[in-house]
């Protein structure tokens, strides 16, 4: 098997993972039940009370259940604006992630080239990875919200317990980030190692390899001046030896005569 048919599996895989991570964290939107808690009033009556980011309901053991919408947005607490917004956030970054995905992935043969089709889905792997990030943080933080106030003893209101909602959302959210990740790493490697192949470095010329500089030019000039010192000195030196030795044979010659007269 190639590596690119390995390739083309792994992103049919991360591609089904990532989109049941969106559906999950789609469906905790309309989910009612992200906090709830029961109260026992009579002995044969028990009213539950649950709620999310948009209402809040209560049922009793009889079956009636009444929800009722959050009257003022400007009146809620800042951090149940930050859920709100990072949530939408995710469904959104998510959705045109598996739009570049399925652009992108080898399976399809919609982009262009290999090197096109690569960082298509490596866009794509980002947005999974940063919406599954954002609905992370938004289910956590609220579930440690309702954690902090549940373990509070100076706590007087009522208290609530972790719904399924935020439960359902922690998977999509795991769901989304892992497939992101592996979209990221595997696409990511193979759209930009092929560009700096494609594209090796540039080398110059050996013509252009040494421009000479006027501090260059300065030192040759430098030394050739005292190499041609050099040449008369070794010339004046040698002169000087060939006289002193011409006067050794003369005289020599002068004694040798005046012995043999």
């Amino acid at each position: 098997m190639s590596y690119r048919t390995v390739v083309m599996y792994m992103e049919i895989g991360c591609f089904v993972v990532c989109v049941s991570g969106w559906i999950l964290v789609c469906s905790t939107m309309p989910t009612e039940i992200w906090t709830w808690s029961e109260v026992d009033s009579i002995v044969l009556t028990t009213s539950n009370y649950f709620s999310n980011l948009w209402k809040d309901c209560i049922s009793d053991s009889t079956g009636v259940s009444d929800c009722k919408g959050i009257p003022s947005m400007l009146a809620l607490n800042w951090d149940i604006h930050m859920c709100r917004a990072l949530i939408i956030i995710a469904i959104i970054l998510s959705f045109f992630g598996s739009v570049l995905v399925l652009v992108g992935m080898k399976c399809t043969k919609i982009g262009g080239s290999e090197l096109a089709n690569a960082r298509v889905t490596f866009a794509g792997g980002m947005n999974y990875l940063i919406g599954g990030m954002c609905s992370m943080v938004s289910f956590s933080y609220y579930g440690n919200k309702i954690r902090a106030e549940f373990q509070d003893p100076l706590f007087k209101a009522q208290k609530f317990e972790i719904g399924v909602g935020v439960f359902i959302g922690w998977g999509g959210s795991t769901l989304l980030v892992v497939g992101g990740l592996i979209y990221s790493i595997f696409a990511g490697r193979e759209g930009f190692h092929s560009s700096s192949k494609r594209f090796p470095t540039y080398q110059l010329p050996d013509a252009y390899t040494v421009v000479p500089t006027k501090k260059s030019i300065a030192s040759s000039a430098s030394t050739n001046s005292e190499a041609s010192k050099g040449t008369r000195s070794s010339r004046t030196s040698s002169g000087s030896r060939v006289s002193s030795i011409s006067g050794i044979t003369s005289s020599t010659k002068t004694s040798a005569t005046n012995a043999y007269v």
